[in-house]
């Protein structure tokens, strides 16, 4: 008969002992309710808790990434496109995210999801394309802002992928060769434009200095004479032969 108690309670010590013994790890911490109040946040380690009258919500404190899902998103200068993003948060109170929000996940994808629609929606489709650092840190800040009741710190958001129709990207790429070729042209008028002025400035200097002009002759008869042609002809200036002229006169 005492063997028979015995044994039932250790049976009994099996069954309730993990009802009071809660081990947490690092990286997660227990939200103690007794009698359905809040009593205080416990873990990491070893916790003891009294059945019937106490209850542990359990609270992961990682970093959770979260995927937001693709978002039809009409830009300031009406053009709908598709735009999805990742969220980088991790919870910071584990009270708050529990008695504040029913689902802390839940409502975090959520609120995301309305704050990227809202905050593109205010910028053209060069801005998304070209500014991405600037919309994900002004994303992070709102979902940051909202989310600090819950207990929630958004660390990042990163965006994607902005999905363009086939029809506007060909826009885009006609746009993109328009521009270059105005740059081109740009580039090409300030050379002339450079050149130019090298050139009144090289007639200023051989107009001051006749015998220059005869200098810069006959280096181009040497560099004609550098080529391999069987026939050459060039005028001869007057500055050239107006000694020998004035030589015959006297």
């Amino acid at each position: 008969m005492s063997l028979s108690i015995f044994t039932y309670i250790i049976v009994a010590v099996i069954i309730i002992l993990p009802m009071i013994i809660k081990i947490m790890r690092e990286y997660e911490r227990a939200v103690v309710f007794t009698f359905g109040r809040f009593t205080s946040v416990k873990g990491p380690g070893l916790i003891i808790i009294i059945p019937l009258v106490q209850q542990i919500v359990r609270v992961d404190l990682r970093v959770i990434v979260m995927d937001v899902p693709s978002q039809d998103v009409i830009s300031r200068d009406n053009v709908s496109v598709k735009v999805n993003a990742v969220v980088y948060f991790r919870v910071v109170d584990p009270e708050r995210s529990i008695i504040q929000v029913e689902n802390y996940i839940a409502a975090t994808s959520q609120l995301a999801q309305t704050t990227l629609r809202s905050v593109l929606g205010q910028h053209e489709l060069d801005e998304m394309l070209a500014e991405r650092e600037k919309l994900n840190n002004d994303i992070q800040e709102i979902l940051d802002q909202h989310t600090d009741a819950w207990g929630i710190k958004v660390a990042n958001v990163e965006i994607k992928h902005v999905d363009i129709d086939e029809s506007m990207i060909r826009a885009i790429a006609k746009q993109a060769e328009a521009e270059r070729e105005r740059r081109a042209k740009v580039i090409h008028a300030e050379g002339e434009l450079q050149a130019s002025n090298k050139l009144l400035e090289a007639a200023k200097i051989l107009s001051e200095n006749p015998q220059s002009i005869q200098l810069r002759f006959l280096q181009t008869l040497t560099d004609i004479a550098g080529e391999k042609n069987s026939t050459i002809a060039f005028p001869i200036p007057l500055d050239l032969i107006k000694p020998f002229i004035e030589k015959v006169k006297e």
